[in-house]
């Protein structure tokens, strides 16, 4: 009898060709009844909550794998007080959600989806050298919240850019500075100095919220933010709000709160939004390697063996 592993389908074909024959996939609604003890791990494709209520009913449980870096869906320490396993894909998405990073800065300062929109519409029949005019990027400042991996490899681009680059962390990082040519600064002063705010930053209790009414209030009215982060970090009723009566210039979402948006939500009816559902890593090498290695790590669980890469709280 295979392991039963609970997963919140439908998966990726990739995913599926790699479990097959290895494990049998139930789906997630068999974690919400009753207490299920032929549940020996869980599979984290999107991301549903796993908390200490759930994995309560789960006493089973070996090994919870997630499809992704970023864990706040989950409750480590939860797990881990209770002998289960995480696993996450770090690294190796990296570089492609940097490369989305820019794609929603280059967008909204290049205005490219209105002028996309009007491109392919019947109004356009002259050329207006006038008309759509955005922002330039390079030889700008780019603030970077949170210059961890992801943040890094954005700082990196922007040097193709001539950008002047600050960053906060809450702690400095010398080597990077040394590295990169990036330089630190208080969150109030990178985002007053800014020309475009970008967000790299994990969602943690302390992240939560932090991009309020008063820290837009500070940046600039010719800023752009960027979110490459988690939809949580940003207060969306405030980003509204600064965008509808453009105390920002604009904003670039490759996440929201709550994702996805409700289909009539005020935000989706703003030109000076640029917005992408959770594309970060949607490419087919990022994907193709994130389910090689969560899959991997789900089988070594099993198996208890060391994961490739495990969670800590």
């Amino acid at each position: 009898m295979l392991p039963r592993v609970a997963a919140d389908t439908p998966l990726a074909p990739a995913i599926e060709e790699l479990l097959a024959g290895k494990v049998e996939i139930v789906p997630w609604t068999v974690t919400q009844g009753g207490t299920r003890d032929d549940v020996v791990a869980l599979y984290t494709y999107g991301h549903p909550l796993v908390d200490g209520r759930l994995l309560d009913r789960l006493p089973s449980l070996r090994i919870i794998s997630n499809y992704g870096v970023g864990v706040d869906h989950i409750r480590v320490g939860e797990a881990v007080a209770r002998g289960i396993a995480v696993g996450n894909t770090p690294g190796i998405l990296d570089g492609a959600t940097a490369d989305m990073g820019f794609c929603l800065l280059l967008a909204a300062a290049r205005r490219l989806v209105e002028g996309d929109c009007y491109a392919r519409s019947p109004t356009f029949t002259r050329y207006d050298p006038g008309y759509l005019l955005g922002r330039e990027i390079h030889g700008q400042t780019l603030g970077i919240i949170g210059l961890g991996s992801i943040g890094k490899q954005v700082a990196r681009r922007a040097r193709g850019f001539e950008m002047t680059v600050l960053y906060h962390n809450r702690r400095r990082d010398d080597s990077a500075e040394q590295a990169l040519g990036v330089r630190y600064d208080t969150f109030d002063e990178l985002l007053a100095q800014s020309d475009f705010v970008m967000l790299c930053c994990p969602l943690t209790s302390e992240t939560t919220g932090l991009i309020n009414a008063a820290a837009l209030a500070k940046m600039k009215p010719t800023a752009i933010l960027i979110n490459i982060s988690r939809g949580p970090v940003v207060d969306m009723a405030a980003l509204t709000e600064a965008l509808q009566q453009k105390r920002i210039y604009a904003a670039a979402l490759d996440v929201t709160d709550p994702e996805p948006l409700p289909r009539d939500h005020p935000l989706l009816g703003l030109n000076n939004l640029v917005i992408a559902p959770h594309l970060g890593s949607a490419t087919e090498q990022t994907r193709r390697k994130m389910a090689e290695i969560s899959v991997e790590n789900l089988l070594r669980g099993l198996a208890g063996q060391p994961l490739l890469h495990a969670v800590l709280p």
